[in-house]
């Protein structure tokens, strides 16, 4: 854009929360410019071909059940744009030490003779589960996801479970997943399925709230499976970024915002590589709230209250990736990792609480928890015939000296782990990638010291905490500001949520009732911060 340029809405990031929100308010007939900081838009959904020619490999997310089960992302029909989803034919297995394997399958009748396995009444109970989470699915989604309180659909929930059972699932959803698999299941299979998941986020098997985590994305996986996009993370990028242009929207790269621009308390555009842009309507930050409260904002047009509890931001715990190239599907001993796109190993329910106490210690795990995806068996089109694009990734303590070398070291210990399971998984590397923590910040500046769900998961600061005690909302204490980033509510992970919150608050803002809802923020605000 020229010098002081305008247009309805600047938005700040181009990461999948920046781009629905774009989308949204082009939607309404608002003039939008999404700038980046980086050369190609996406923010931590994107591909490109880190190790050998013809091999795809998504930069950071790389599975998407919350994308494709999110509300805001399914409301965009994103396929008329040329999204595609493609499955591996098993969605998730966890390969126990000793070998032994559970499988999460989209068929639940394949999902509940695999945790039967290791005890036979949990088969019963997992169906038993899977219909609970049917009947209250789109209301959980509603809650979860959409804008705070959830007022609409938590009357649906009320409604559809009774007061006695709402509150027996208020307790779940504060449970540490640990505690909830027991009660439910009898058997280490079920048990680990909900566990691994919830280790998606940085809550061990023991830490409150975790089992909300846990149960969700279990369920999701036995619903809409672990999908990818069809050659690659970067497709939905792709789409999102195709879709806006169709609206007249527009995403500028190499565009580094420097400052929001603040007069009498409201946004009023945004400084980007020396030129002014301003806003007639709103500026919307994709960033995380540190970034947006300390380095694009001058202290003074924020509270001290809100400058304090910024310094107390609580981030996740820090990533190592690893990329190969492999000459050939990974041997697993396992037919049901064999099937599976995505591969937890590396310890048991026990190791898991292991881990977890190893992070809080500032210790690397000795047993690391795995995550590892094989994405030519999700979508033939990352790598050529016969052989598999795969990834690897597991948390580290935050802060630690990561150099090449220790990486390396890591990194070959890793793929020995690999290879207890999968006899000849090392001849079989072609090219290798590896990430340390300032890897992943230097390619997405969101990903500070390689935390990937933008702050901790735990209950200390998710809903009216996130990111710091307030409203758990879009809204800033600077009038037309929003943050739209995965540090606002509902928190990380693909799936939109916040950036079409951010977009709806701002909409709101300007519309019939928006004399009224500026002066009711205004108003929140001036309680909660001095």
């Amino acid at each position: 854009m020229e010098v002081g340029a305008m247009t309805d809405a600047v938005v700040i990031g181009s990461g999948p929360n920046g781009l629905v929100a774009a989308n949204i308010l082009a939607d309404a007939g608002w003039s939008v410019v999404v700038l980046e900081a980086a050369a190609e838009p996406g923010g931590a959904v994107r591909t490109a071909e880190l190790t050998v020619p013809g091999f795809k490999h998504d930069l950071y997310s790389a599975f998407h059940p919350l994308a494709a089960a999110s509300p805001a992302i399914q409301r965009l029909d994103l396929g008329r744009f040329g999204l595609r989803w493609r499955h591996a034919p098993g969605v998730l297995a966890h390969v126990l030490p000793d070998d032994r394997a559970v499988l999460l399958s989209r068929d639940v009748e394949q999902t509940a003779e695999s945790v039967g396995s290791f005890a036979a009444g949990d088969a019963a109970a997992w169906r038993a589960e899977y219909s609970r989470y049917r009947d209250v699915r789109d209301d959980v989604l509603r809650a979860l996801l959409g804008p705070f309180p959830p007022v609409r659909a938590g009357l649906g929930l009320l409604t559809t479970l009774g007061v006695g059972d709402a509150l027996r699932a208020a307790r779940v959803a504060m449970m540490p997943v640990r505690r909830y698999g027991e009660e439910r299941f009898a058997g280490e299979g079920a048990r680990i399925l909900l566990a691994g998941n919830a280790m998606h986020t940085d809550l061990g098997p023991t830490q409150a709230g975790s089992a909300v985590f846990g149960w969700l994305l279990a369920m999701l996986g036995q619903d809409v499976g672990f999908p990818a996009p069809e050659g690659g993370a970067g497709s939905l990028t792709a789409a999102l970024t195709r879709r806006l242009e169709s609206l007249g929207g527009r995403v500028e790269c190499s565009r580094r915002v420097t400052r929001v621009l603040v007069a009498n308390g409201k946004a009023m555009g945004v400084v980007a590589g020396g030129d002014h842009i301003r806003a007639h309507k709103a500026v919307l930050a994709d960033v995380p709230a540190p970034t947006l409260y300390r380095d694009l904002l001058e202290p003074h047009h924020l509270p001290s209250s809100l400058r304090s509890d910024i310094t107390k931001f609580h981030w996740d715990d820090a990533t190592i990736k690893i990329d190969w190239a492999l000459s050939g599907p990974i041997p697993w001993r396992a037919p049901e990792a064999a099937a599976a796109g995505t591969i937890h190993l590396g310890v048991d329910s026990d190791g898991l609480v292991q881990v977890d106490a190893d992070l809080a210690r500032g210790r690397v795990p000795e047993h690391p928890f795995l995550l590892l995806g094989q994405m030519t068996t999700t979508d033939p089109s990352r790598s050529p015939t016969g052989t598999e694009s795969a990834w690897l990734y597991s948390h580290v303590p935050r802060g630690g000296d990561w150099t090449r070398e220790r990486l390396r070291t890591w990194a070959e210990g890793v793929e020995r782990i690999v290879a207890k399971h999968a006899p000849g998984f090392q001849d079989l590397i072609l090219g290798r990638h590896v990430s340390g923590p300032t890897d992943l910040e230097r390619g997405n500046s969101s990903l500070v010291d390689g935390a990937i769900n933008s702050g901790t998961a735990g209950i200390h600061q998710q809903l009216v905490f996130r990111p710091t005690p307030g409203l758990g909302r879009a809204d800033t204490v600077v009038e037309r500001l929003f943050l739209a980033g995965a540090s606002a509510h509902p928190g990380g992970g693909v799936h939109g949520a916040a950036g079409a919150n951010a977009a709806r608050a701002a909409l709101g803002s300007w519309g019939w009732y928006g004399g009224v809802y500026r002066t009711a923020m205004r108003g929140a605000h001036r309680m909660l911060h001095r």
